[in-house]
């Protein structure tokens, strides 16, 4: 199920009539809600997995805390957890999870501690926390990031690729 926000602007009438003895102002918010797909969840193309694409930055490498965007969240996160699971990081809670590193595909790494987390971000947006992986895998900015969510592991998947030399334009994540 999809995954939106739904806005209250207006009072209902009993609202409106419960706050007038107390003089009390209506507070305009937003709540999290599950609403029906109109359209199927975007099909996974088996030969390019990586629904979420960026180039990582200094900030994202410094900080060990990948900026991730309100729609590629929503889109290809949230549509696969449960809203319990989405609610609590809206609300400003860490939601430790796992990540597989499938950048070498002899040899995959399993990151799951402290350091491996999800959490809601500055103004709508939300981070991955990847501290290990940026260690181990001395990633460095620029260097172009894949990643999705596996509903069947209940994981991310991440693959990440040097910045391509001048003339190679072969990205394992980009499918060029």
């Amino acid at each position: 199920m999809k995954k939106t926000y739904y806005y209250t602007f207006i009072q209902t009438k009993a609202e409106e009539d419960a706050a007038k003895p107390n003089g009390a102002i209506f507070p305009a918010g937003r709540v999290l809600v599950e609403i029906r797909d109109l359209y199927p969840a975007p099909v996974k193309d088996p030969l390019n997995l990586w629904q979420i694409k960026k180039a990582a930055t200094s900030a994202d490498i410094i900080t060990g805390k990948l900026l991730l965007l309100h729609n590629d969240v929503f889109e290809y996160i949230f549509r696969y957890w449960s809203l319990e699971m989405c609610s609590c990081v809206v609300a400003g809670h860490k939601v430790y999870t796992v990540i597989w590193d499938l950048t070498d595909e002899s040899s995959l790494i399993r990151y799951n501690n402290e350091n491996i987390y999800f959490e809601k971000g500055p103004q709508d947006t939300f981070l991955l926390g990847w501290m290990d992986l940026v260690r181990k895998a001395n990633m460095n900015p620029g260097d172009e990031i894949g990643l999705y969510w596996d509903n069947r592991s209940g994981t991310f998947q991440f693959k990440g690729s040097m910045v391509p030399a001048e003339g190679n334009q072969e990205n394992p994540i980009y499918g060029k």
